[in-house]
């Protein structure tokens, strides 16, 4: 863990308890508490957008990569998210490692590769989509101060997020994995880097096949927005369950935005405290409280958790899988 993702890490943390702290955490937990046994079936919805997310990999697998199945995209999707949420390097350590499951799985590593990463990309451009949608529903709603400094706060978040993968997406078109390891080369001049800027190439020209798949980066790309739109029913779940039922419009409101500023702070491990403070702020859209708004965040924050922990579990064993195999191979 590097000494940035270190203090980003802090910050967050740091960030989150102030949050909770100041809102009273036993009022926050006396609200949570509501929903009781009701947060496992907030876990079994999750499958639903963790499907589509799934099948929005599965549909890049090119013809090489062909015997890749469902089966195997949602077990690689499930793993890469309890990364992305539960592990110190968030969003960026999720697609590496859903790329080398892959790989463990039997599939060329360029094309692993280049499917994660290309459906990484359209899966955010869907988020960046989908938060845009969220804010010209809320501008159509009403020209109330306090929704209009929530519209302008949302579209800030939603211009960096773009910024972000805007860049990501140029970087790919122009060799990415290439000029990184040779940025890497120079820095460090010890060792032989022949293999690794043939495979970095490799992936590379991966990448620009699969970008060239116009019909294939279509269907990931709605498929993406889907799983995001249908994200919204957790938010509707969990205010039910918690005793504060809003309508479908107040559910798509609140997480189309609450996406967009969590993954504006993707640097920030699982976006910790950052979730917080974006439902605080858009807690007055649906009229809900603070303790409701956080207890929101809390309730996603234990989904993640009850699925992720088994998610970490199974990428861990099956890594140790793959190494004792090929052990047993070389013998």
């Amino acid at each position: 863990m590097t000494r940035v993702a270190t203090l980003l890490l802090s910050a967050g943390v740091l960030l989150f308890v102030a949050l909770l702290a100041s809102q009273g955490l036993p009022a926050i937990a006396a609200t949570l508490s509501v929903a009781g046994w009701g947060l496992l079936w907030v876990s079994l919805f999750h499958l639903l957008p963790l499907l589509l997310d799934a099948l929005a990999i599965r549909v890049l697998f090119s013809r090489v990569a062909m015997s890749g199945t469902i089966g195997t995209a949602l077990l690689t999707r499930w793993a890469g998210e309890s990364a992305n949420s539960l592990m110190p390097a968030g969003q960026i350590g999720g697609p590496v490692l859903m790329a080398r499951h892959l790989a463990h799985r039997g599939m060329p590593l360029d094309e692993a590769s280049a499917a994660i990463t290309v459906s990484t990309t359209l899966q955010t451009f869907g988020q960046i989509a989908f938060a845009i949608f969220g804010v010209v529903l809320l501008g159509a709603r009403s020209t109330q101060d306090t929704e209009h400094a929530l519209r302008t706060s949302s579209l800030i978040a939603s211009g960096v997020l773009a910024v972000q993968v805007g860049g990501f997406y140029w970087m790919q078109r122009r060799g990415l994995f290439g000029k990184l390891t040779r940025a890497a080369k120079r820095l460090s001049r010890k060792g032989n880097w022949a293999q690794w800027l043939i495979r970095a190439e490799s992936i590379d020209l991966a990448v620009q096949a699969t970008y060239r798949r116009s019909l294939p980066v279509l269907a990931s790309f709605m498929l993406s927005l889907v799983g995001w739109l249908v994200g919204a029913g957790e938010v509707f779940l969990i205010l039910s369950l918690l005793g504060h039922p809003t309508s479908w419009m107040n559910s798509l409101l609140l997480e189309s935005l609450g996406q967009a500023i969590r993954g504006a702070a993707f640097a920030i491990p699982g976006a910790l405290g950052v979730q917080e403070g974006g439902y605080l702020l858009l807690a007055p859209i649906a009229g809900l409280s603070p303790e409701v708004a956080l207890s929101l965040s809390l309730a996603k924050r234990a989904r993640e958790i009850i699925l992720g922990v088994p998610g970490l579990i199974y990428l861990h064993f099956s890594a140790r899988g793959v190494t004792a195999a090929r052990r047993a191979a070389s013998s």
